[in-house]
């Protein structure tokens, strides 16, 4: 499996960027962090050595992709290469992605066992999603291979997309880990949306199908494992990915914080000049003009009507 680098001015953002690429494999990637130098006043910037120490701890003879954020980590990387012995340099790959798609992109497609050339290919086409959400042209990815393979001994299923947020990051990165298992081409479409068909074996082509709760897909298989195939991504959806309510409320109960012990106490009548007291709605603080209504009364006089029925009348 190749070694993926993460290069940064910033140590947050790259242990965020980690963060992230870890959450959606299902496999351990070897990934290590370059970022920030030490210097408690001025934290950000890149350091050659670093960088240089980072390649070496997850180099293996499958390759190195080396991701940058920008400016002088792309220099700080260059320079990291050439102090490296020869026979390892041309196994590293300094990569042109946007580094947290590509990053994430990139993970995916390593935990499948994918070499470093596929990788680095599915990592430069990580804006190929964010670019399809906000309708922006960019270069359009190669779909010709769908046609050749439908039709030839193509096998399909149907499926109805039951879990609640649909096929989102990371059941799309398990889609795409169970896909790599098998030879077959596969290949996936969204019918509620009429899209594309896609390559269900690419994370940044899944994601752009938009697939949400109850979205109808057909997945198609053709090769010499293709029921195979077909019958490990319908247990994936119909297992819900995983994600079913009863595991989806207790992952969110381990991250909720307990809201603090309150009790409500009557309110006592106010009097001109004293303190608002309220009732508490939610734990925290809201900011913002208070202003408390008081009901004004008009005052009735007493009297006598000389022609009640005109008085109804006036009413």
């Amino acid at each position: 499996m190749i070694g993926i680098v993460i290069v940064s001015h910033s140590a947050k953002l790259a242990a965020g960027v980690l963060e992230l690429a870890q959450q959606m494999t299902q496999v351990e990637v070897p990934i290590a962090i370059a970022a920030g130098i030490d210097d408690p006043k001025n934290p950000l910037g890149t350091d050659v050595m670093q960088v240089k120490a980072a390649i070496e701890s997850v180099y293996n003879d499958s390759g190195v992709l080396v991701l940058m954020d920008l400016g002088s980590a792309i220099l700080s990387a260059e320079m990291a290469l050439e102090f490296l012995p020869e026979e390892h340099q041309s196994k590293v790959r300094l990569c042109a992605a946007p580094l947290v798609e590509g990053v994430i992109a990139a993970a995916v497609q390593a935990a499948t066992g994918a070499d470093i050339e596929q990788v680095m290919a599915e990592a430069k086409s990580a804006l190929i999603a964010k670019a399809s959400q906000l309708s922006v042209t960019i270069e359009k990815q190669d779909n010709s291979w769908a046609g050749e393979f439908l039709g030839r001994g193509t096998k399909e299923i149907c499926l109805s997309v039951e879990n609640m947020l649909g096929i989102h990051a990371r059941p799309a990165a398990k889609l795409v880990a169970t896909a790599n298992q098998f030879q077959s081409q596969i290949t996936l479409q969204n019918l509620t949306k009429n899209s594309n068909i896609i390559n269900a074996k690419s994370i940044n082509q899944v994601v752009t199908l938009g697939v949400l709760q109850r979205h109808k897909i057909a997945i198609t298989a053709t090769g010499s494992d293709a029921e195979e195939a077909l019958a490990a991504l319908q247990q994936l959806v119909v297992s819900q990915f995983g994600e079913t309510d009863t595991q989806r409320n207790e992952r969110a109960s381990e991250h909720k914080s307990p809201l603090p012990p309150y009790t409500i106490a009557p309110v006592p009548p106010q009097e001109e000049g004293t303190k608002l007291q309220g009732l508490p709605a939610a734990a925290g603080i809201a900011i913002g003009s208070i202003v408390l209504y008081q009901a004004v009364l008009p005052d009735v006089v007493d009297q006598q009507a000389d022609n009640p029925q005109a008085e109804w009348q006036q009413l």
